[in-house]
């Protein structure tokens, strides 16, 4: 009984030969063979698309994320020595490294550290990978454990991942997005009667060192809103001598507000 040799999986041939293909371009590129360039462009097309696709999720147009994976690969073409081992090796680094590079550089519309930056990719990444393993969204600590960073870092992470591309001030307000309102109309405004509360404080005790009388006339003037008239007629005395009491008490209230 003959037994015949066993047969090189198809999978492996076609590497092997993928390998010896890339190798021959190198080399005509090396000698000044611009097509050979072109062809090696081809061929590494869908790879450097499918590393560009790990940050679908980031905002980034895809057709951006591709051209940055494109640059990255003509840099690998064009700095590769075959003393590096398969190009391949050295493609992929390359290709990640300058998506890597577009977004700590250019993508974040806020200022993050260039660490925060790359710590915020990394965790994008394995969110991106748990969700396929585990069927679900991972939580921090799912995030944590597969990182080996601590939860605190993780959460810092996902917060700063916002500052890459901020929501506009102008976008519907999710949590009622019937109404109309946007997420500007969600914004509280400065409250003009925390001053009031500070100038109540510093003339408060020359208020109390006022006259009765004086802190009276105040009362009737401004609470109660009467005229010069109808508080002299109430206090008994003339229009003239309320004006001159309320001047000489708004002096002195004046006098401790800007102390």
């Amino acid at each position: 009984m003959t037994t015949r040799p066993s047969r090189e999986p198809a999978s492996s041939n076609d590497r092997a030969r993928a390998s010896e293909r890339e190798q021959v371009l190198l080399l005509r590129y090396r000698d000044g063979d611009l097509g050979a360039r072109e062809e090696l462009i081809q061929d590494f097309m869908p790879l450097a698309r499918r590393l560009a696709g790990r940050y679908r999720n980031s905002g980034e147009s895809r057709d951006d994320l591709d051209q940055v994976a494109y640059l990255g690969l003509l840099k690998a073409i064009d700095r590769y020595d075959p003393g590096l081992g398969p190009f391949v090796r050295y493609a992929v680094p390359n290709v990640l490294g300058e998506l890597k590079r577009h977004f700590r550089d250019k993508g974040w519309t806020m200022r993050v550290s260039r660490s925060l930056q790359e710590r915020s990719l990394k965790v994008g990444e394995t969110i991106d990978a748990l969700s396929g393993q585990l069927g679900r969204s991972p939580s921090p600590r799912d995030v944590a454990e597969h990182t080996g960073l601590t939860l605190e870092d993780v959460l810092e992470a996902m917060e700063a991942s916002s500052a890459y591309a901020p929501i506009t001030l102008d976008a519907p307000n999710p949590g009622d997005p019937e109404a109309g309102r946007t997420l500007g109309d969600t914004l509280g405004s400065e409250d003009g009667r925390y001053e009031l509360v500070d100038l109540g404080e510093s003339i408060a005790p020359t208020l109390r060192a006022l006259p009765g009388r004086e802190r009276e006339i105040l009362r009737l003037r401004f609470v109660e809103d009467l005229t010069q008239s109808e508080i002299a007629e109430r206090m008994g005395v003339s229009q003239m001598h309320v004006s001159r009491l309320l001047r000489r008490s708004l002096d002195r209230l004046s006098t401790a507000a800007m102390a």
